[in-house]
């Protein structure tokens, strides 16, 4: 038997296909092949149009069953794993009113505060465990006043991977999770948000049927078999924001875990059994996959938009044709503390952990006469895992300590800068594994359809790949250069 894995990401879509017996992943594919269009009519706003996921996912469907010539009635479920926070609206034909304003779009944040006040701090943080602030119903709000002729035309609202089944399956549904990261979920009352809808003037009508994270939530549809080559036999029993589901994807699932991804953004989210929040909302709360009123497992996520960003960004103004490998190795080159050089990676967008400052990415203490290239390539890589530092301590107040970090090997976790770094400043051992999203989200799939009895029996084959301990050698030199970097975004902040 087989399971299928969608990840939805705002840079590509990634379709995996994994046989359940053994966890081995067949086949894989991702479209586009360039980064995905994001629109930003203004500064600070970023959309994408959801009909561009369902053409790529169907793209890479096609390279995955054609590389694996699996017949599709063996293909069990699938498992769908998507960007956050971002807002699909549409209207009773199940068409989409307008494009997805998505996770990094900052144009809400104003709304959000209004509410925050109005609302009161203490009773958000107590029922909701986060601020309103720029998420996906504060999105809406901004609709409601800016967009009054879109905003009546609306069914239903969505998270991008509620499109992506209604889409399979033809019916609307979200998920607790799902709600708890639009900050639509009220924790204290176990029930959608009635006092931000209240505040915003929605009402609660337009969330979808509500189903359990992991279920059966339905079958592809007659139609959208013929379309995919799939069969109406196939479940869909799976789906979560990409955090969670990257947290899945590393069989984080108990309090005390954590996971870190480090893409366009960065992430460190860790588990917990215990309704906690910070005061200012830099680091945020939402319900894990595994979570239930009975049995409360919490994700406390930090997020950092301008994370691999940076990397790739460098990597477009040198200006030639050089290989991250060949990035790294000029980083390489180069001391702890890059001779005084800092980089502030926050270029891409408002900043959560920033109380939702958009203070940019700002580079200080150039010197012409000594730094170099690779001066740059290390900086922003040191950069990177000291906003990281900056948001972990933060977490630290929540009770989220990290002695035990892991990820996949992916992304900036290839980069031996990056993993040392991250490593000497935190202080934690950092495991990386044989994984990713779409894969996680395969693994999921089969979770919820009952392929699996239970997690445990799901991720019997992940393996790790790599164990990196921290350098007590090298704090001290660490620990400057991070008050060095923490001094240049004391400056930025004030």
């Amino acid at each position: 038997m087989h399971l299928l894995g969608f990840d939805i990401g705002s840079s590509s879509v990634k379709v995996s296909l994994i046989n359940g017996e053994n966890g081995n992943c067949i086949a894989s594919s991702f479209h586009p092949k360039q980064e995905m269009k994001i629109t930003a009519h203004k500064s600070g706003w970023a959309e994408q149009e959801p009909e561009s996921w369902w053409a790529n996912l169907k793209l890479a469907l096609a390279d995955v069953l054609n590389e694996s010539g699996v017949n599709p009635e063996s293909i069990e479920s699938i498992g769908i794993s998507y960007q956050m926070h971002g807002l699909v609206m549409v209207d009773k034909n199940l068409e989409v009113i307008r494009p997805s304003i998505i996770w990094c779009d900052s144009r809400a944040t104003g709304y959000g505060e209004n509410a925050f006040n109005e609302i009161g701090g203490e009773r958000c943080l107590t029922n909701l465990l986060n601020s309103p602030g720029n998420f996906t119903a504060s999105k809406l709000k901004w609709v409601k006043e800016n967009e009054p002729e879109l905003f009546a035309k609306i069914y239903k609202i969505m998270l991008p991977g509620d499109y992506i089944a209604m889409k399979l399956t033809g019916e609307v549904q979200t998920t607790v999770s799902g709600l708890s990261e639009g900050i639509m979920w009220n924790f204290k009352e176990n029930s959608v948000a009635n006092m931000l809808f209240d505040n915003y003037g929605f009402l609660s009508e337009i969330i979808p049927e509500i189903v359990p994270t992991f279920a059966v939530q339905g079958y592809v549809s007659a139609k959208m078999a013929e379309e995919l080559g799939l069969s109406t036999k196939t479940k869909i029993s799976y789906r979560a924001g990409d955090q969670p589901n990257n947290a899945l994807s590393l069989n984080v699932l108990n309090p005390g875990e954590i996971a870190t991804t480090a893409g366009t953004s960065g992430v460190v989210y860790g588990v917990s059994e215990e309704i906690k929040y910070d005061p200012q909302s830099r680091v945020n709360t939402f319900a894990h996959v595994n979570h239930t009123a009975e049995n409360a497992r919490l994700g406390v996520l930090l997020c950092i938009n301008g994370t691999g960003i940076l990397n790739a960004w460098l990597k477009r103004m040198t200006g030639e044709n050089i290989s991250y490998e060949e990035m790294n190795d000029l980083a390489s080159k180069i001391p702890v503390g890059s001779e005084g050089l800092s980089i502030l990676p926050f270029g891409n967008g408002a900043e959560r952990v920033l109380n939702n400052k958009n203070i940019g990415s700002m580079f200080s203490g150039i010197n012409f006469n000594i730094h170099q290239k690779g001066h740059l390539l290390r900086a922003a890589q040191e950069g990177i895992v000291f906003s990281f530092k900056y948001g972990m301590d933060i977490m630290k107040d929540i009770g989220i300590n990290a002695s035990v970090i892991r990820a996949g090997k992916a992304n900036m976790f290839l980069s031996p800068i990056f993993r040392n770094t991250l490593a000497g400043i935190s202080g934690a051992t950092i495991e990386l594994y044989n994984t990713d999203g779409s894969v996680g989200a395969a693994r999921g799939a089969g979770i919820g359809s009952g392929y699996y009895s239970n997690a445990n029996e799901a991720f019997v084959n992940l393996k790790k790949m790599e164990v990196i301990e921290p350098d007590n050698s090298k704090v001290p030199e660490y620990e400057d250069a991070y008050n060095n970097w923490k001094k240049e975004l004391d400056k930025a902040l004030s």
